[in-house]
């Protein structure tokens, strides 16, 4: 079993979260998927506006995913103590994943002491399947 962990709001879960969950799945032969599910704080801050649905409610959404093994909200205040609990061998990031946390990943994970294979994955429509795009109509 590897232990895949990947990232993200899911403020609305759509064809393209679920080819995001497909993907990562796809990244090992007997995988376990593992979602960080964003703190509404920590969303706020990064995307400067709140998500549409309280964090225990995606949580739960997530949860209940055929395609999710274990959901778990991120932390508060920085991001590697969640990722040092599920120990991942596998962490899959979204094509449009950027920023503060995902910038300095690699060499935060080695600081601490922790070896994990990163894997970038394919945007799949993202002319139709974004939350932000979606989000409009």
């Amino acid at each position: 079993m590897i232990r895949i962990m990947v990232f993200g709001t899911f403020d609305v879960v759509h064809k393209g979260h679920e080819n995001f969950f497909e993907q990562a799945r796809a990244l090992a032969e007997d995988p376990r998927l593992i979602v960080s599910v964003a703190r509404d704080s920590v969303s706020t801050r990064i995307k400067g506006f709140s998500p549409r649905h309280h964090e225990s409610e995606r949580l739960a959404t997530v949860a209940a995913h055929p395609l999710v093994d274990r959901a778990v909200l991120g932390d508060e205040v920085g991001y590697i103590n969640h990722i040092l609990g599920e120990k991942p061998g596998i962490i899959a990031l979204g094509y449009d994943q950027h920023g503060e946390y995902v910038d300095h990943l690699e060499q935060d994970l080695e600081q601490a002491g922790f070896s994990v294979k990163i894997v970038r994955l394919k945007p799949h429509q993202p002319d139709l399947y974004k939350t932000s795009k979606l989000a409009k109509h």
